[in-house]
């Protein structure tokens, strides 16, 4: 097995690991970042063909770099991949691919980490896996007619995918609102589970143009653990956030039938929580994820398996950090326009670190 020693090992290279390298560079660390992918950008290129980010280009943007085209257009995902992998191009960032983190654990006063025969040994590491781990879906999937084609959100494409028969989208957030939206164009629709609300404006009009700095600045600096509104609404915001750019209205009149929360399976079909059973042909299951963090051998989490952190500094285990998790300092905290302040906030946490060290020693 080989070893290699860093000051900082980031593991994961999506706009969070990246923000992170960036900050990190300037400052004149030494370090890496080990990304699961075989590709800058992976992650989101393996998501459904149609998706577009929820906030504007300008601001989508990671430090030091604007996102190409107009401002107030909404990229789509590919062109999010290609932002990401031209920014570690363009920074040269340390990024090595296909290395998959199986394990993290405390090495004396560092960590060490391994990904299958290497090695890697550092003073601090960054956990920047992202916001989207493990999908939730319900131990009764399993109990579906195997004659159900069942979909997690991160394996849907487009609605070829999808077998002659009706649709059941489980999970009324925005995936759910903009997958049922676009299958209810060829088959029967039906999205299960509370409605979350719309935001204000909807994305892209007039209205979203004008008012669009407000709200990111509201979101940016109101909007998080230090003020009281920010406080309040953390837990609402990771329950579910509102509607971006499909409203209600819009699923209506194209056919999808709003029904209750998904509870069970009978006789093989989704049973709702009224009592109906539905007879479809295809479950997509749009039902939010959880955190897995279960390559990482500290006892750093609570009872939700989420870190205890003060803005991403785990202070029970000098060293360590994490970064990209929703609303780990505010609502933009796993956004790719809010993510590089945190990750500036903790350069200079690991930054200070060092010098610290070097002085006491």
């Amino acid at each position: 097995m080989t070893t290699e020693r860093f000051d900082t090992v980031i593991v994961g290279g999506g706009q969070a690991g990246l923000s992170m390298g960036y900050h990190l560079a300037r400052l004149g660390r030494r370090f890496v970042i080990l990304d699961a992918g075989e590709r800058v950008g992976e992650s989101w290129r393996r998501r459904w063909d149609s998706l577009r980010v929820c906030t504007p280009a300008r601001y989508s943007c990671l430090p030091g770099r604007r996102f190409p085209g107009p401002g107030f257009t909404y990229p789509g995902k590919d062109a999010v991949a290609d932002y990401l992998e031209a920014y570690a191009a363009d920074y040269e960032l340390p990024v090595r691919t296909g290395v998959d983190v199986e394990a993290l654990s405390r090495n004396g006063d560092g960590y060490v980490l391994t990904a299958g025969e290497r090695r890697f040994e550092a003073e601090s590491v960054v956990v920047a896996t992202g916001a989207y781990h493990g999908l939730q879906v319900p131990s009764f999937a399993a109990e579906l007619d195997p004659r159900v084609l069942q979909l997690a959100s991160t394996e849907y494409r487009n609605p070829s995918q999808l077998r002659d028969g009706g649709v059941l989208v489980v999970g009324a957030g925005n995936s759910g609102a903009e997958i049922a939206l676009e299958v209810s164009g060829t088959h029967g629709t039906w999205l299960s589970g509370r409605h979350t609300g719309s935001e204000p404006t909807r994305a892209g009009t007039v209205p979203d143009r004008l008012l669009m700095p407000l709200f990111w600045f509201l979101l940016s600096h109101v909007v998080t653990l230090r003020t009281p509104i920010g406080r309040k609404v953390q837990p609402k915001v990771k329950a579910g956030t509102p509607l971006a750019r499909v409203r209600p209205k819009e699923l209506e009149a194209a056919g999808v039938e709003r029904v209750p929360r998904t509870v069970g399976a009978q006789g093989g079909l989704p049973a709702l929580e009224d009592g109906r059973v539905l007879d479809v042909a295809n479950v997509i299951w749009c039902t939010g994820f959880r955190a897995d963090f279960g390559w990482i051998d500290l006892p750093v989490f609570g009872d939700d398996g989420e870190p205890v952190h003060d803005r991403g500094v785990v202070e029970s285990e000098p060293g360590l950090y994490f970064l990209g998790r929703p609303f780990l300092y505010g609502f933009t905290s796993s956004l790719i326009g809010g993510v590089g302040r945190d990750a500036e906030h903790l350069a200079r946490q690991i930054a200070g670190r060092r010098l610290t060290s070097a002085r006491a020693a």
